[in-house]
């Protein structure tokens, strides 16, 4: 729980000004401010305008403060814990975003976890844009001790993570977990590159990628939203993983993560070490913006 208040620490900022000082008295709340506060934040307006009409209507005696955290956790739904499924080895996980989100990290972190719990995961760089699209990703999984195969400049990324794939049926590590090349939504041809993957992977290995997660960054907010929406219209998403939290005061936005693409949110980067990547808990979320460490 303290590390999600450490993390948080910017968004709740903002959220005690709308507060009486003390936790218990929440009374006080000026709905109005809290209003402008939710929006700065960047939680989506619809949700804004319906907290603000329940917190208006609702009787004196009844806690702000929990109405506000009830509506809030409905939002976000139910979260299962992800786990590593063993039905479908090698399985094979795509992670998809713009330059600069934290792709290449989260997979390192995400090959880390696996290992945690047994597996031996391997890492694709599939980045041939770059001239040295794979080398950081090959430095990571020197440093976590896995297996990784990559692409040179100018290769065909489609072959690329064939090659993968074979190679984890061959040395049998499982899960791959294939890092794309950075890639704005907006440019057509290396947007049409990916269903090309897609069709690759399925080639090898029937059903590949069994997972395909955008990784979203924090600090861009509802820009982070509107990005993930046109890369779901290319290659339907399945999960969410969000990275620079520790760093936003625009925590708001995962509130639109689960109405917008209706894909759960399963990890949050918390910090820049290897192991600061965290399964994403709802309550803990929610708690932690408003300082509640007493839940947990």
């Amino acid at each position: 729980m303290e590390v999600w208040a450490s993390a948080l620490s910017k968004t709740r900022t903002l959220l005690k000004q709308v507060f009486s000082p003390s936790v218990g008295d929440v009374d006080e709340l000026n709905t109005e401010d809290l209003e402008e506060i939710l929006l700065r934040s960047d939680v989506p307006v619809r949700l804004v305008m319906e907290i603000v009409d329940q917190l208006d209507s609702a009787p004196r005696k009844i806690s702000r403060k929990e109405i506000l955290r009830d509506l809030l956790l409905k939002e976000l739904g139910a979260t299962t814990p992800f786990s590593w499924p063993i039905d479908k080895t090698p399985f094979v996980v795509l992670l998809l975003g713009i330059n600069g989100s934290g792709k290449t990290t989260t997979a390192a972190k995400l090959a880390k976890r696996a290992m945690q719990h047994g597996h031996k995961p391997m890492l694709c760089g599939s980045d041939t844009f770059r001239a040295a699209g794979s080398s950081q990703l090959k430095l990571w999984s020197e440093k976590i001790g896995c297996d990784f195969v990559g692409g040179e400049m100018g290769a065909d990324a489609a072959g690329v993570v064939f090659n993968a794939i074979d190679a984890a049926f061959i040395k049998g590590c499982d899960p791959v977990i294939v890092d794309s090349a950075g890639r704005m939504h907006t440019k057509t041809p290396l947007m049409d590159e990916l269903p090309k993957m897609c069709r690759s992977m399925d080639k090898r290995h029937a059903g590949a990628p069994h997972e395909v997660w955008m990784v979203l960054d924090a600090s861009l907010g509802q820009n982070s939203v509107i990005q993930a929406q046109q890369f779901n219209t290319v290659v339907p998403l399945t999960g969410i993983v969000i990275t620079k939290l520790d760093g936003s005061s625009k925590a708001g936005f995962l509130f639109s993560v689960r109405a917008e693409l209706n894909v759960p949110i399963l990890f949050t980067g918390l910090g820049e070490d290897e192991d600061d990547l965290v399964p994403f808990n709802p309550e803990e979320f929610v708690d932690a913006l408003f300082g509640d460490s007493e839940r947990g």
